[in-house]
């Protein structure tokens, strides 16, 4: 299985970038229209500076007559204009073509990052803090999308501009611009070496983010026992420690590029020197190119070539910009390429419906090789049935529900769906017949309404009140002012353990599952509510087939069949009054919990 809580591999930028183009493909037609608007507006903005150089050239020609130096400074004062006006136009509608692109694109890879997290095993889930998945999510994809909408845009840009201005500068004196491209060897090679260690510390720094958002994540989870055990010092601590490792590697960023951009800019410096005096004798000595070297072209060569260096100095920017988007696009694709442990069949089947009828045959399972959980298991659970499994923690009762969804797959062994391999069938298909309800609740923030039916729009008010008070939990409800629009606070911090675990049986029963799971439902409850849920399971047993891990012997009384595990295995099963007849573990078990609730009555 593979493990993407840090970086498995280094994807290579091109292998990136292949990527990246591929997500452009659904916007191709409003790509190519805008890269042609780019190109447009790339010549002309590179229109203005030579109409300068002839405007000067005109004013200090002296066998041109006034007249003519007028007609000649109108043409190319409107040319200048124009061309700046449609310089404008072209700009505004490609970069607004490209920024509902790039946003439709980053849509596209947050839905399908998410999606794929959704899909992946709960073994996957659990080795990752949710910090860390929220970066991938949320952070790195907002790092890609400032590539699309504005670096790969400027980037393109740039390079279009430096080859028109490439072209114009050969046109104009082709020896000056062979000069200049002796410069070119130096920068490469810098660009080569910075892009060597700017990539490897912008990975340094998307690591330092998303170790902070998971660290801040669980700590402020978990910030009552911080505070119930005086660990504030201590968090605080280590916090600071991870910051101040985030800071220097912003800082050795800083210095990277530090010395980067000043290299290129010393090096426009000379390229402007050399220029100067070489072009400054072209035009003494009257010399002609492809077109005569004159005054006002020297001005307008070193107009081109200032502009030469400021596209280099800015795809340097872009340059950096992009690394670390390659950084967060590398982060989002080693989530992307994690295969999920469990995956349907490409032939699977969909079911229609579910009679709730369920068989393991010698099923086998671990989690970690050669330490097997379950072993040579069997049992059949038919229509209707309620079937209840006791045992000491760690004998395999919760991993027997977590077969069942599919949330792992056995290694040995079977387990029959209505006399279907469980592994041929869809797993989506197969858990909308089941409802499971755990042990620790999980409310999102939101009504009760909206917690009941899952937000979804489709249940109205009048089936989860009757939900609820087929569970009693419109009893609770009532005494409420807002009644189903009181609001839940994160995980339900505003509900008992009771309350929220009626909440969690009225979810359940509005979708009215073939299959009802419960997973250790009553252990946390308190003595107030629980008489309230005991009268719920009751009735829930008489509506679908049923699936009870409990520890507390007195609510699994009236299910048809009780397993008792131990190791892994079945040692015991039958009905409440043969299990206590044959005084095996059972009878020890209830033995016992019968004794401490009568002293606690006592």
């Amino acid at each position: 299985m593979k493990d993407f809580k840090e970086y498995t591999r280094n994807i290579s930028d091109l292998d990136i970038f292949k990527r990246l183009v591929t997500y452009i493909k659904p916007e191709k037609k409003k790509f190519f229209s805008s890269v042609i608007l780019m190109v447009f507006s790339t010549i002309m903005r590179l229109i203005p500076a030579f109409l300068l150089g002839l405007t000067i050239d005109a004013i200090s020609n002296n066998q041109l007559t006034l007249e003519e130096k007028l007609t000649l400074i109108v043409y190319y004062s409107v040319g200048f204009f124009l061309s700046f006006i449609l310089d404008i136009v072209a700009e505004y509608f490609h970069n607004l073509w490209l920024q509902e692109i790039g946003q439709n694109i980053i849509k596209s890879i947050r839905l399908q990052t998410f999606d794929h997290i959704n899909n992946l095993g709960p073994d996957q889930i659990n080795q990752v803090p949710v910090g860390k998945l929220v970066t991938r999510v949320m952070n790195d994809t907002n790092t890609l999308s400032e590539m699309y909408t504005g670096i790969a845009a400027n980037l393109i840009k740039n390079i279009f501009f430096l080859l028109g201005t490439l072209g114009i500068l050969f046109i104009i004196n082709y020896k000056l611009t062979l000069i200049l491209l002796l410069f070119l060897p130096v920068v490469i090679i810098a660009a080569i070496i910075f892009r060597k260690y700017s990539r490897q510390n912008y990975r340094e720094v998307r690591s330092g983010v998303s170790n902070i958002n998971a660290y801040l994540s669980e700590n402020l989870s978990g910030i009552k026992i911080i505070q119930s055990f005086n660990q504030e010092e201590k968090i605080n601590t280590d916090f600071l420690n991870k910051s101040s490792k985030l800071k220097n590697s912003y800082l050795k960023e800083i210095f990277i590029f530090g010395i980067y951009r000043p290299l290129i800019y010393l090096l426009s410096i000379v390229g402007v020197v050399f220029i100067l005096y070489y072009g400054a004798l072209d035009v003494i000595n009257n010399a002609i190119y492809l077109i005569p070297f004159t005054s006002g072209l020297l001005f307008s060569f070193y107009y081109y070539v200032r502009e030469f260096f400021q596209p280099i100095l800015q795809i340097a920017e872009e340059f950096n910009l992009l690394q670390n988007a390659f950084a967060s696009a590398e982060k989002v694709f080693d989530v992307l390429d994690t295969k999920p442990t469990i995956q349907d069949k490409i032939d699977s089947i969909s079911l229609d419906s579910f009679n709730g009828e369920i068989e393991f045959k010698n099923v086998w399972f671990n989690y970690i090789p050669n330490e097997w959980v379950l072993k040579n298991v069997s049992f059949k659970l038919n229509k209707d049935e309620t079937i209840a499994l006791v045992g000491p923690t760690g004998s395999g009762k919760s991993t027997i529900l977590k077969l069942i969804v599919r949330d792992y797959e056995v290694q040995k062994g079977n387990i029959y769906i209505d006399g279907i391999d469980i592994r041929d069938i869809n797993r989506s298909s197969l858990r909308k017949f089941i409802g499971q309800m755990m042990q620790d609740v999980f409310l999102f923030s939101g009504t009760i309404e909206q917690n009941i039916s899952l937000f979804d729009n489709n249940k109205s008010l009048e089936n989860i009140i009757e939900a609820s008070r087929f569970v009693g939990l419109d009893s609770i409800v009532s005494g409420f002012k807002e009644k189903y629009d009181k609001f839940v606070l994160e995980r339900g911090n505003n509900f008992s353990s009771g309350e929220k675990q009626l909440i969690s049986f009225a979810r359940t029963v509005l979708y009215n599952p073939s299959l009802m799971m419960l997973d250790e439902a009553t252990s946390n409850i308190d003595s107030e509510s629980e008489e309230i849920i005991q009268k719920s399971l009751e009735r829930m047993m008489n509506i679908s087939t049923m699936i009870i891990v409990a520890h507390r012997l007195s609510t699994i009384q009236h299910a048809d069949k009780i397993l008792v595990l131990n190791n892994g295995k079945i040692i015991e099963r039958g009905n409440h009054q043969e299990l206590l007849k044959i005084r095996g573990s059972y009878y020890n078990l209830y033995k016992i919990q019968y004794d401490k609730e009568k002293k606690n009555v006592r």
